[in-house]
């Protein structure tokens, strides 16, 4: 019987590739594990290469593997999660478990902003759809599967951002001073009326040192102006609105309607220069 030569080569081919497969996979399986036993829940490509020496194609063949299983999951190219039951929801990591070890690796600021940091504040009267979050420019690009949406901001004081604790970490988050004057900034996507409710209930979270500094450095003065207007017509605050009022005394103004999408026909308000264009009509707290 003649000694197949050819066969037993590939044979010891196969062989060779199925057992340098099951290794990398114990060793990426070892990776992960460790990780998470440190509480991180997320690399980047360039770790993983650094870690194990491979080829991309061979990166990119084990990367499919782990999610086709649902192990892992890509969140934006080059950054993935790794899916375990006490974080991971139908798949997916929720942003509040990655977005910190994201901005980091993208080297880049950021704070958790508007309605999904006043809702961290206990003060959102509907469950945000989508998470806005403040970066530096050049914003990265939104994430549609995690609903993130990046917003640019060239800079901001570091002193008005607040650590909050997840599971995984902590995310920056704007203060409830910075949280109302970003709300009253972005009024015209929001509405006067749901903003209206927020801050209503925002306020009582605000203290009056921090609210003079953040309404002193604050570069949109219209946004102080319909900051004051609201909590002074609806609220009885009276310390937190005498504190916007001296730091609004300061500024230079001018007249601006309270709806920026109404016009400007309206009864004037002279104390904080507001066109009083529409009825405020904050929902049912």
């Amino acid at each position: 019987m003649w000694f197949n030569f050819a066969e037993h080569y590939e044979m010891c081919i196969v062989l060779q590739n199925q057992t340098y497969k099951k290794m990398i996979q114990f060793d990426w399986d070892n990776y992960f594990n460790e990780l998470v036993n440190s509480y991180k829940y997320t690399f980047t490509l360039t770790e993983l290469k650094e870690k194990f020496h491979l080829s991309d194609k061979s990166l990119l063949q084990g990367l499919y593997r782990y999610k086709e299983n649902k192990k892992i999951v890509q969140i934006r190219k080059g950054f993935y999660g790794i899916l375990v039951p006490r974080i991971a929801t139908n798949g997916r990591l929720s942003y509040f478990d990655f977005l910190d070890d994201l901005m980091k690796s993208l080297e880049k600021k950021y704070y958790i902003a508007l309605l999904n940091a006043a809702a961290l504040y206990g003060a959102a009267h509907q469950q945000p759809q989508v998470a806005y979050v403040f970066t530096t420019p050049p914003t990265p690009r939104n994430i549609k599967s995690s609903n993130l949406i990046f917003l640019s901001k060239s800079n901001w004081n570091q002193e008005f951002i607040v650590q909050k604790k997840t599971q995984t970490g902590f995310v920056n988050v704007s203060s409830p001073e910075l949280t109302a004057l970003d709300l009253c900034s972005y009024i015209w996507k929001f509405g006067v009326n749901r903003v209206t409710t927020i801050l209503i209930e925002l306020q009582e979270e605000m203290k009056l040192s921090l609210i003079k500094k953040v309404a002193k450095e604050y570069d949109n003065i219209s946004s102080l102006q319909r900051l004051g207007y609201i909590l002074d017509k609806l609220t009885q605050n009276e310390k937190l609105i005498n504190a916007i009022y001296a730091i609004f005394l300061e500024k230079k103004t001018y007249y601006v309607p309270l709806s920026p999408k109404k016009g400007k026909r309206g009864e004037y308000d002279h104390k904080w220069k507001i066109i009083v264009n529409m009825q405020i009509e904050p929902d049912e707290l």
